[in-house]
């Protein structure tokens, strides 16, 4: 029965398992050495007595494993851990997985939609369930409340909602994840009965502080990750009891105060992060107990006084940037060793260096006016335009500025459960598919925060356009093609993008996408690319989440002048035009009141002139003549040709038209019609009308 189940759950997965030897023998592809990947698995293993065997565990980490989640596992009824992490598998959680005596189940890094099923509480052997980076929706079923040996509970990545429900009951938890989820309301005070919890993950959540009072109970914690959380009292937590801690993550919760003295005392303390919150005060003189700290973030406060020598002088990274220290000698510039002091200090003393300002000044007349990066890779021209290199390393709190001096960058953050060396740079892994491809093979990348200055720039309205492509996930069957990128942008310190997801956004990955805002600048331009916690942290691995952007450049919307003072080419240019269409236009002025005033002169030369005669247009002339037919010709004056002509009344009238070539102008013209009609003779023609229209003169007679 076991082999059946094999068969039918290989088909389903596509696994080609060979079922020409005994499954439970661990040779023949049931069981393969380790990788030196160490995502990668490929195992089942048995357990026998002396007649039969009962399949114990199977592992299937990075298969390329597509389908649905067979629900023929439940027919392996001995089954006690079953890991298929990092496939690309789909469909819903099978109920009846939930008769199987699991121990550990882990389907990180799938397809995984829907409801987390009810029945799954039914599973009481189960100490481990790993569902993180999934698609997962809805609330948190309360019926996992009754899984009383259940261990670590990881549910970060997907898109539950709603409160959580009362898990309180479970008092073995060690290792409880929900970060990135749009999970609301106050977080719950049944955490306290977690004693023997060790790892606390909630960044990037809808909860809601404060932390509950009974949270000081917690003695065993090593790690505290909690972020960008809506309301809270302001203080700092109660962790006066987590002397273990080994990495606490306290970003922008809104707490306010100064830093406790215990936080010194914590020795084992490996990553520090409570930046982007409003800390006040000094640096207690006890957090000279963490110089051995890795990685110390305490950006974007209000700390005041002196910089501790123990931090500058430190080879671990350090970022102290956006605060208010004072203190003398300030630093002499904003990167010293592994530590980033920019804009750390409030001081506006101009024998300071502008970076180490609030407010970045420029330190003379602003002369620049353009700006164009190549976030991550070197210097390369694209639609005629020269992209600077952007290809330092940067790192978790670091401070560079260009060899233009035009622009500068700041990094700050470190990467979560990833302590190998980290290039904060990122290739291209998929295929691109876009326009100006040289842009898009690489970019910037960063854990938490990553701020663009343009330096020195004019006065006025800038267009910001901000490239992206997301190259660090594929476009295939395969588990690399699950990660959910998402992060925020502020320009000038407004947000304008929110939860911005590359792939989203341009429908694929490896596909460029162009963001452009308007930014009103005097001096220093600020871009800001900010991870609030939010989508997959672990896919395809660690180390690839937070924002990531491909270029940028800055143009502006006004006529800049050089830095020669002189106006720009394209100025001179613009100006050009401008003169060229005024003066045209002020020459077809010109004509039109010379035509109009020798209009009006003629019609005076007629007024008050009493003819006994009709008036006709040309329009009613064309009319009677059929457009002076030449068939209707029936000779030649002096003056110009006769034609015969028919009115609207049936009438018959000859009409002479004024050559415009002859010497006759208006007043003999005029005589002549005076002329005419005045005279009376059997033997003359009846004069019958005229017509003046502009260069034209007719004159009408009976036949």
């Amino acid at each position: 029965m076991a082999v059946d189940a094999l068969k039918q759950i290989g088909a389903r997965l596509t696994k080609n398992w060979d079922f020409s030897v005994d499954p439970c023998s661990g040779t023949a592809g049931w069981v393969v050495p380790p990788s030196s990947n160490p995502y990668i698995a490929s195992n089942l293993t048995c357990i026998c007595t002396s007649t039969t065997c009962h399949v114990l565990s199977i592992w299937l980490k990075v298969q390329n494993l597509t389908g649905e989640f067979p629900a023929e596992f439940a027919n392996l009824t001995q089954l006690r851990f079953l890991n298929l992490q990092r496939n690309h598998l789909n469909g819903t959680i099978p109920v009846a997985w939930a008769s199987l005596p699991l121990i550990n189940l882990s389907l990180l890094g799938n397809r995984i939609s829907g409801n987390i099923p009810d029945q799954l509480g039914n599973m009481i052997t189960l100490e481990s369930l790993e569902l993180d980076d999934n698609q997962l929706q809805g609330p948190i079923p309360a019926t996992l409340g009754k899984l009383i040996s259940l261990k670590r509970l990881h549910l970060s990545g997907n898109n539950f909602s709603g409160e959580l429900p009362d898990l309180g009951n479970l008092k073995n938890m060690i290792d409880f994840r929900i970060d990135g989820n749009p999970i609301s309301g106050k977080i719950p005070s049944f955490i306290g009965n977690w004693t023997q919890l060790q790892r606390l993950d909630m960044l990037g959540t809808s909860l809601e502080g404060p932390f509950p009072p009974i949270f000081a109970t917690l003695s065993s914690i090593t790690q505290l990750s909690v972020s960008d959380w809506k309301g809270g009292d302001g203080k700092f937590p109660p962790l006066q009891n987590m002397k273990g801690m080994e990495y606490l993550y306290l970003r922008n919760l809104s707490i306010s105060g100064q830093l406790p003295d215990y936080i010194g005392s914590m020795n084992k303390l490996d990553t520090l992060d409570i930046s982007f919150n409003n800390l006040s005060g000094t640096i207690p003189g006890t957090f000279v107990g963490l110089q051995s700290t890795s990685y110390i973030f305490l950006t974007n406060n209000m700390l005041q006084g002196s910089i501790p020598h123990w931090i500058l002088s430190s080879k671990y990274n350090s970022d102290v940037s956006y605060n208010n220290f004072t203190g003398t000698p300030a630093p002499p510039d904003c990167q010293q060793g592994n530590v980033n002091l920019m804009s750390s200090y409030s001081s506006t003393d101009n024998s300071i260096s502008p970076c180490l300002q609030r407010n970045f000044p420029c330190s003379k007349k602003p002369r620049n006016y353009k700006l164009f990066i190549n976030c991550g890779g070197s210097k390369v021209t694209s639609n005629d335009n020269e992209y600077e290199d952007d290809s330092s390393p940067l790192g978790a709190a670091r401070y560079a500025i260009s060899e233009s001096k035009t622009w500068a960058s700041s990094s700050t953050g470190s990467f979560m459960d990833y302590h190998n060396e980290v290039n904060y740079i990122a290739t291209n892994v998929s295929v691109l598919n876009t326009s100006n491809p040289e842009l898009y093979t690489t970019a910037r990348l960063t854990p938490v925060s990553l701020k663009y200055y343009g330096l020195c720039l004019q006065k006025g309205d800038y267009n910001v356009s901000l490239h992206f492509a997301e190259i660090m996930f594929t476009d295939d069957d395969t588990f690399s093609s699950l990660g959910r990128r998402l992060f925020d942008v502020s320009i000038q310190s407004q947000k304008v993008l929110h939860d911005f997801d590359i792939v989203k956004e341009a429908n694929g990955t490896g596909k460029g996408i162009i963001k452009t805002f308007t930014a009103s600048v005097d001096g220093t331009l600020e871009i800001d690319l900010y991870w609030a916690g939010k989508g997959t942290t672990a896919i395809p691995r660690r180390s690839v989440y937070g924002p990531l952007i491909s270029a940028i450049s800055v143009t502006p919307n006004f006529n800049p002048t050089t830095s020669d003072g002189k106006i720009s080419l394209g100025a001179i240019v613009g100006i050009v035009v401008s003169v060229s269409v005024l003066i045209l236009l002020l020459l077809l002025a010109i004509l039109w009141i010379y035509l109009r005033r020798r209009n009006s002169k003629r019609s005076e030369e007629f007024k008050g002139l009493e003819l006994q005669t009709g008036h006709f247009s040309l329009k009613q002339i064309k009319a009677a003549t059929i457009n002076f037919d030449p068939a209707n010709k029936i000779g030649e004056g002096g003056f110009g040709p006769v034609y015969k002509g028919v009115l609207s009344d049936g009438s018959e009238i000859a009409v002479k038209q004024l050559s415009s070539k002859s010497n006759q102008g208006n007043r003999e013209f005029v005589n002549e019609i005076g002329l005419i009609s005045a005279l009376e003779h059997p033997n003359l023609v009846k004069l019958y009308g005229c017509c003046i229209e502009e260069t034209n003169y007719f004159l009408f007679m009976n036949i």
